[in-house]
């Protein structure tokens, strides 16, 4: 078991060991900044966010309450494209998305967007849904990693590489999500 507080540079966790990376003050800018470009697209607007589970509902939270004049809707859902440590190539709805959006602006909330596999697959769902036009705002975004073009965020918090990362909202195995940082492995 791993304990942690959140004064720690460091953690080490089944193993490996993680560097902080993001401080809570660059993240609520990275989210300020996010929320603004946000709010100015959408300022006439009423879209509903689709807020994808469960890693995203930290950055969803303080993205939301960042926005400006803003009228909108929140839902939730949950989909999974992996068994185990592989992708299945198939987005699976755990709990599926329960809003009409036909003729709706869609914003997708999403945690991390690397290979894009999810967002692909989520996109096309809400397009036959009958989606007017989605768009997607992430937290952290590989684009060295995008393998679907289409994928590829409107609105990002910050970039990485390849690196591994855990904290405010992203897990090792279910925990530590609740992290105020953010925090890459450190290569040995």
């Amino acid at each position: 078991m791993t304990f942690y507080s959140s004064i720690m540079k460091t953690i080490d966790e089944q193993g490996y060991h993680f560097e902080e990376w993001l401080q809570p003050a660059q993240i609520a800018k990275d989210v300020a900044q996010v929320a603004e470009r946000i709010s100015a697209d959408y300022a006439d607007k009423e879209p509903l966010f689709v807020v994808v589970l469960n890693g995203a509902f930290v950055f969803a939270a303080d993205l939301l309450r960042a926005l400006k004049d803003v009228r909108c809707e929140v839902t939730f859902i949950r989909v999974s494209s992996y068994w185990g440590m592989s992708t299945t190539g198939q987005l699976e709805f755990i709990v599926p998305l329960q809003q009409v959006v036909d003729n709706r602006d869609v914003v997708i909330i999403e945690d991390i967007v690397d290979t894009g596999l999810t967002i692909h697959q989520l996109k096309a769902h809400l397009r036959a849904r009958g989606a007017s036009t989605i768009r997607v705002a992430a937290m952290l975004f590989k684009p060295g990693k995008l393998e679907y073009n289409d994928a590829k965020p409107d609105y990002v918090g910050h970039e990485l590489t390849d690196e591994f990362v855990i904290g405010y909202g992203l897990d090792f195995d279910g925990f530590l999500r609740n992290l105020p940082s953010v925090y890459k492995v450190k290569e040995s």
